[in-house]
């Protein structure tokens, strides 16, 4: 590898990277519904070079570049959430307006960013003619807003996808990140007996049974700890709505609902998750309750309808993984210096890959997590660039550590 290469090669493709992400961020593609964004990307991955260009049962898109006998994935998922209220917005949110170093839009950085980059980074490869000991699979898929992870599951274990290592292009402000909390969904529903309003000593309200249940996984939440080494940090659960019903509105009610997203640190996995919060509701005096995971069933915009239950492991990998240090050397070599080497706060794909399925992953991707589900989301051209020209060196590097 020719680190001055790929540096200049990236530097001249600049714009063509910005304008693509631009483009991406004018076709809309929320989770399920991408279809439209999916055909875009596939023309954009014929102009830049890549072969074997296909779309999976799911909706997922793969191309890729180089035969060698390892598999690198390069990973960006294509969809992107809601806009959210419109009157926050200072551009419009699909406008992908370039404009002072800067791409604005929904999905600029969450992450239609990394797919961009991708791209680019395919084109270069093709133009430096790669045929390593590598296959680099690029890979823009789908309905992982709604349920991370769920179209890795489905490559890996339904379409028998094989792969060695991958990277998630989710954005780390150009950081190394190698791990990040698990997560999962919690649904608690809880019986009261119905009476009429005027005399609610006669009935069992499931309102205050659901306010000692929310009070009593706040303190659970308080009591988590941290893992060992302390890199992923601690645990946490939150109730993300209540819902409360009954008869009528002069009436006790008799049902209830807690909604919670609980984030696991390492160590953590489902059972143990749902064994804290019964044991937490029944410390506080709740009674007539179940705990459960929900489970997701939307179809994808191909039709295909693949269930998963929302669960998704915690997931890292050591710092002195050849991964790892492959993205390093691959960073220094690039810019002259070591990168940052952290995890992410929020949950990727990587849940399956790596939390899942056990293969090694590492991210590194344009844009702030901070930008993610926000506002006037926004990425920088200059990080554009500077992913582009890292992923095509990765493969090069991971060749130099075999």
């Amino acid at each position: 590898m020719d680190p001055k290469t790929i540096l200049e090669k990236a530097a001249a493709y600049r714009d063509y990277t910005a304008q693509n992400l631009s483009k991406m961020i004018q076709v809309p593609g929320f989770s399920c519904t991408e279809g439209d964004r999916v055909r875009l990307i596939r023309r954009l991955a014929e102009e830049a070079g890549m072969e074997d260009i296909r779309v999976d049962g799911l909706g997922s898109l793969l191309g890729r570049v180089g035969s060698g006998r390892k598999v690198l994935v390069i990973d960006a998922h294509i969809d992107t959430v809601g806009v959210g209220d419109p009157a926050q917005w200072k551009l419009p949110p699909h406008s992908g307006i370039v404009k002072d170093g800067l791409v604005h839009g929904r999905g600029a950085s969450d992450q239609l960013g990394g797919a961009a980059s991708m791209i680019t980074a395919a084109r270069i490869l093709k133009e430096m003619a790669y045929q390593g000991d590598y296959t680099v699979w690029f890979a823009f898929t789908v309905i992982e807003e709604d349920c991370d992870g769920l179209c890795w599951k489905y490559l890996i274990e339904e379409e028998k996808f094989k792969l060695d290592f991958a990277v998630s292009t989710e954005p780390t402000s150009c950081r190394l990140y190698r791990g990040h909390r698990g997560r999962m969904e919690i649904q608690v529903d809880i019986k009261g007996i119905s009476c009429h309003g005027s005399a609610p000593e006669r009935g069992e309200s499931a309102a205050y049974k659901a306010a000692r249940a929310a009070l009593a996984l706040e303190k659970l939440n308080a009591e988590l700890r941290p893992d060992d080494d302390g890199f992923l940090g601690k645990g946490t659960i939150t109730v993300s709505q209540i819902k409360v019903q009954g008869p009528s509105q002069c009436a006790v009610p008799d049902q209830a609902m807690l909604y919670c997203d609980r984030r696991l640190t390492w160590g953590e996995d489902d059972k143990l998750a749902i064994g804290q919060v019964e044991k937490a509701l029944a410390q506080a005096g709740v009674d007539k309750f179940t705990v459960k995971m929900p489970e997701y069933s939307q179809s994808a915009y191909t039709g295909k309808l693949y269930k998963q239950e929302l669960y998704f492991p915690t997931w890292k990998i050591p710092a002195d993984h050849p991964l790892v240090l492959s993205g390093v050397d691959a960073y220094k070599g690039l810019y002259g210096q070591a990168p940052t080497v952290d995890k992410w706060t929020f949950s990727t794909n990587c849940v399956a890959i790596c939390g899942r399925h056990k293969i090694p992953c590492i991210g590194f991707g344009p844009g702030d997590e901070s930008q993610a589900h926000a506002p006037n989301e926004i990425n920088r051209v200059d990080d554009l660039e500077k992913c582009a020209a890292f992923y095509a060196a990765l493969p090069y590097s991971l060749e130099r550590r075999a």
